[in-house]
């Protein structure tokens, strides 16, 4: 069951170009969300849907792999752990985000390839 904690798996499309840097260290990182949907009916019959937003961060290969490869659009299906860490804004006030850590993913546009 451990392989079970903290895992999170999704399907989406990409909601922007991927940003990617250097970091002094060498490391590359790549940042870049995926919206998924959901469509369900309520209770009168209407049909409902809706978007999540989910941010995403690739390190290393994964990152110069999502830069060479994804594009606003691009359709994958990823696995990675969600994650939550905090920065100071412009104005000195403390920001917490969430966002999942790719452990891997997979291009479901056209030509699949599992990375």
């Amino acid at each position: 069951m451990n392989a079970l904690r903290n895992s999170v798996r999704l399907i989406g499309h990409l909601g922007d170009n991927p940003k990617v840097r250097k970091l002094d260290s060498g490391k590359t990182v790549a940042n870049f969300s995926i919206a998924t949907n959901e469509i369900y009916y309520d209770q009168s019959g209407k049909k409902v849907s809706e978007t999540t937003w989910h941010r995403l961060v690739a390190w290393g290969r994964q990152a110069e792999v999502v830069e060479n490869y994804l594009k606003k659009g691009s359709e994958i299906a990823l696995e990675g752990k969600l994650t939550n860490r905090s920065y100071e804004d412009k104005n000195g006030e403390k920001q917490y985000i969430s966002e999942i850590v790719v452990n891997s993913l997979m291009m479901l546009d056209k030509k699949s390839e599992q990375i």
